[in-house]
Order: C-alpha cells, then sequence, then structure tokens
C-alpha cells in the first residue's frame, strides 16, 4: 500500500522520502542499500539491531533501534511545511512522529492499519491492560489529536478512535485498494497449481501471516470439521506461529491434505494467489474495530471468493454482506455449524477447471483511492502549521 501511494504522490510531483530499516520482513540479516530512489521515491533506510521477528523480546528491542534512528532522520529531513506521515508498525511510532512534526513545524497525518496497544489487550496480554499499556495508549491517543488528519481502514475503526476522544473531524475512512499488479490468472495458465500439486482439486486458501489475531485454534478445528469434503485441499502461503501449529497438524493428519509455501515474491501474486478457488480470511472477533485484514484486498485482487471466520458483524462480513466481494461468513462462535456452511458454499463455486469469479466494485480501484488520499494531503497541506 506505501509503495503504491508514494509512487503515485511521486508520480503527480511529490517530493517523496521514506523512512525505514534496513531489514526485510521476512530476513533480519538483510542489509538493503541505506539510500536509494525507487519509482521516483526517496527510500533511506536507518539502522537498527538485527534480532528479528522470532521472539518478542528480540522484536521489541529491534523496534527501540528502530525508533531512535528513525526519529533522528526524521529531525534530520523533515522541514516546516512537510507533511509527515507515520505508519502503524513499528506500533507507536505515530508518538516520536509527533513530537518531531512539533518541533519541526510540520503536519502529521497517521495511517492506521491497526490499533496498538488494544490489540495486545485484546488477545490476552494483560500489561496492555495494567499501567504500561494505559501510558502507551494515552501518548498514542494524544498523537492522533495532534494530527492534521488520521486515517482509518473502516467504520468500526473510525468508531474506536472518536470514543478515545479523538476529534471525528480528524478521522477519515480511507480504506485500502487492489494492489495495481495483481490480477487473476486462469488455472489453466498458472503453472504453480501443477507445481504445487494442486490439480483438480478445490483449493482453500491462506495467504499471509498466520498470527495470534486470526484465531489458528480455529482454523485447525475447521480443517479437521472439513475432513471428507470431496477434492478438498487446503494451501497456506506464507508465515507465522500459527503455520508453525498447521504444520504439527498436518504431519499428524496427511488425510487433511494440507499444502505450504514460503511467502512469494510481489511479482509472482498474480499466480500465488490465483491457484485457490477460494480464501480463507480470519480475525478473533475481540480484535474488530483494531484491525482490517490487508489480505483481503490481495484475495479480491484476483477476483476469488472469500471464507471469512470470524464476527458476522465484522468489517469483512460487512463486505460479504454489501455485495462487495462474494463470500460466506462461518461465526467463530459457532462451530457446529462451519461444515454445513462450508459444504454449501463450496458447491456453487466450483466450476470445470477453475473458480467463481468474484464481485468487485469500484471499492477496489486503486487509482480512485490514492486519488482520494492525494486529495486528503492536499487538503492537509492547506491548513495552518501549528
Amino acid at each position: 500500500m506505501l509503495t503504491d501511494l508514494a509512487e503515485y504522490l511521486a508520480a503527480q510531483g511529490g517530493d517523496v522520502t521514506i523512512i525505514s530499516s534496513r531489514l526485510r520482513y521476512d530476513d533480519a540479516q538483510a542489509d538493503l542499500p541505506k539510500d536509494e530512489v525507487l519509482g521516483g521515491v526517496r527510500v533511506h533506510r536507518v539502522l537498527g539491531s538485527r534480532l528479528g521477528r522470532s521472539h518478542i523480546v528480540g522484536r521489541a528491542i529491534d523496534y527501540v533501534t528502530f525508533y531512535l534512528f528513525a526519529a533522528i532522520a526524521m529531525g534530520r529531513l523533515v522541514r516546516r511545511g512537510d507533511v509527515l506521515l507515520a505508519k502503524t508498525d513499528p506500533p507507536l511510532i505515530s508518538i516520536i512522529a509527533a513530537i518531531v512534526a512539533k518541533l519541526k513545524g510540520a503536519r502529521l497525518v497517521n495511517w492506521c492499519q491497526d490499533l496498538f496497544p488494544e490489540v495486545a489487550g485484546s488477545l490476552g496480554m494483560g500489561w496492555a491492560e495494567g499501567p504500561l499499556g494505559q501510558g502507551l495508549r494515552w501518548g498514542r491517543n494524544q498523537s492522533l489529536k495532534a494530527a492534521a488528519l488520521n486515517a482509518v481502514l473502516c467504520p468500526q475503526m473510525g468508531d474506536h478512535l472518536a470514543a478515545e476522544g479523538v476529534d471525528p473531524a480528524k478521522i477519515a475512512i480511507l480504506p485500502n485498494w487492489c494492489d495495481r499488479d495483481i490480477a487473476a490468472v486462469a488455472p489453466d495458465r498458472n503453472p504453480l497449481r501443477a507445481a504445487w500439486g494442486l490439480t483438480g482439486k478445490t483449493v482453500i486458501g491462506y495467504s499471509g501471516n498466520l498470527g495470534r489475531a486470526h484465531m489458528p485454534e480455529k482454523i485447525l478445528d475447521l480443517v479437521e470439521r472439513a475432513k471428507g469434503l470431496p477434492d478438498l485441499a487446503w494451501l497456506f502461503i506464507g508465515g507465522g506461529k500459527g503455520t508453525d501449529q498447521l504444520k504439527q497438524y498436518a504431519d499428524a493428519n496427511p488425510d487433511a491434505d494440507i499444502h505450504f509455501q514460503p511467502y512469494q515474491p510481489r511479482e509472482q501474486l498474480s499466480e500465488s494467489l490465483s491457484v485457490a478457488d477460494m480464501h480463507l480470511i480470519s480475525l478473533d472477533p475481540a480484535c474488530e474495530g483494531l484491525i482490517m485484514p490487508s489480505k483481503y484486498y490481495g484475495v479480491a485482487a484476483v477476483s476469488r471468493p472469500v471464507i471469512f471466520l470470524g464476527s458476522p458483524q465484522g468489517a469483512i462480513a460487512d463486505e460479504i454482506g454489501q455485495g462487495n466481494v462474494t463470500g460466506t461468513v462461518l461465526d467463530s462462535a459457532e462451530p457446529g455449524s462451519w461444515r454445513a456452511t462450508l459444504a454449501a458454499f463450496q458447491a456453487p463455486t466450483q466450476r470445470a477447471g477453475g473458480a467463481a469469479e468474484n464481485t468487485v466494485n469500484g471499492n477496489f480501484i486503486a487509482n480512485d483511492h490514492m486519488g482520494r488520499w492525494a486529495q486528503a494531503l492536499r487538503d492537509c497541506c492547506e491548513q495552518e502549521v501549528g
């Protein structure tokens, strides 16, 4: 999303600089260049520790060192009148960005892909509800209140921020979009379907990180309950702690027909996402309004139906109910209904040698959404700098 928007703004004549780390998401030992220009965008990568994502302590240290060097870079690169856009990974970077924006006379925009520390609290991490979590939440809220704009992905997220005391006039619903480089690939033209041993099967795919918020235990239960459905295979692409649990289950249950593949390069996402006849998206109901699963937009880009495992009142369930995407909802609180719902949905989505087409409307068109973003940023530039 950030790459698309940054390159779009640069193509419109904007002067865009990205500050990021030198690590890769899936490789802590990668050493990316300190400075380069990509798609007309200047990318400045800062130093930091390299302990990786496998342990929470190491990840926290990586975050802290990134905060330090990113703050130095922001202080050096940001000028009065600039727009400083802060994402939400790593968490709470908006606090540092708000301080820099205030000192430098810049306008702060927060792009909220998720809300922390609430996510940690919703997943049972007790510290998030204690003094430390409350202090971090207060600091986060102050950075949102100080911003010229806070972009959220769905109405539920906007409602949550308003309840936290953020001025609704500073909240804008700016959904994500389909990747411009991803398009559906027909099964008979997709080399990965045969290479991955999935020819002749009805494939339910899951692509991306499988973490605690995605309810790996519920997914395991779903796979178990779906055993025996004709020609059904499961494909998990990506990683995360939940993937390790699934691999252990697959080793003990070969009849479940579960396949695994690593994260795929961006230039191969059209093929990898198109392998599945339908995609599973899951979200813990406790995280509704705090997270909008980003994998949803890739699924929409390849026109595949969605099986959503979560709350029937959630944001993805709303997208299905409104007809923005073809799909069905599996209520995470009603596991007894999953097999029948899945079997009923599976039958009409099958085609001879292919998958059913999705219903994708203008809500996902990249240029429309990036145009809205560009206008929102222009509006911010017209505001007086404090």
